[in-house]
């Protein structure tokens, strides 16, 4: 990439950046320690910050230093970290309460259709599990490991625990709590498929 190309993409990323967090030239200068000329400069694709400025945007921004440098569709704006984090969580949020929703909505019309049916409430500890699943589906298309591990953890022993209630209400009650034994390896392997999983990516990234 060109010097001048580069101070063009650079000053419409910093222009882009500023306005969406709101800030005026002389404020985002006075946040730098530089002058508005200098931001000016910049924006205007006139000059390049040097790379100790460019590390300062970046984490005022929440963004990395190449989002800064590389030219960006326009219909694809550049999301600071905690926007999209905020973004993340309400995705999980909504998709969580959809489950509960069928939840809801499952406890209605079938208690409608059929009211002397019993034990209606078991929908909404099957919505758990379905929580868990969807939670851990986002999580590893988003890599994030801490959610990944906590929402597998959750999957397995409430689904351990949606089977135990369900043999006991129907009656099936003779030493049904062995079932909970299972979840301790399955712990365990869902544990070490993590840290493999985690270790076979970096050997990738390394060769």
């Amino acid at each position: 990439m060109e010097l001048d190309t580069l101070a063009v993409t650079i000053g419409k990323n910093i222009t882009r950046l500023r306005r969406i967090a709101n800030l005026t030239q002389l404020e985002l200068a006075e946040k730098l320690n530089y002058s508005d000329k200098s931001v000016s400069k910049w924006e205007q694709g006139n000059g390049v910050p040097d790379v100790r400025i460019l590390v300062q945007l970046a984490d005022l921004f929440q963004v990395t230093v190449d989002d800064l440098v590389r030219e960006h569709d326009e219909s694809k704006q550049i999301v600071p970290r905690n926007a999209r984090k905020l973004r993340r969580l309400i995705i999980i949020l909504c998709s969580v309460g959809l489950c509960w929703l069928v939840a809801v909505a499952a406890f209605v019309f079938i208690g409608i259709a059929a009211p002397s049916l019993r034990y209606l409430w078991l929908s909404f500890l099957y919505a758990v599990p379905a929580s868990a699943i969807v939670v851990l589906v986002f999580s590893c298309v988003w890599q994030n490991k801490t959610v990944r591990i906590i929402s597998m953890s959750v999957m397995i022993w409430s689904i351990l625990a949606c089977i135990f209630t369900t043999a006991y209400v129907c009656g099936l009650r003779q030493n049904m709590w062995l079932i909970f034994l299972l979840g301790i390896p399955l712990q365990i392997l869902a544990l070490v498929f993590f840290v493999w999983w985690k270790r076979i990516r970096l050997f990738k990234h390394k060769d």
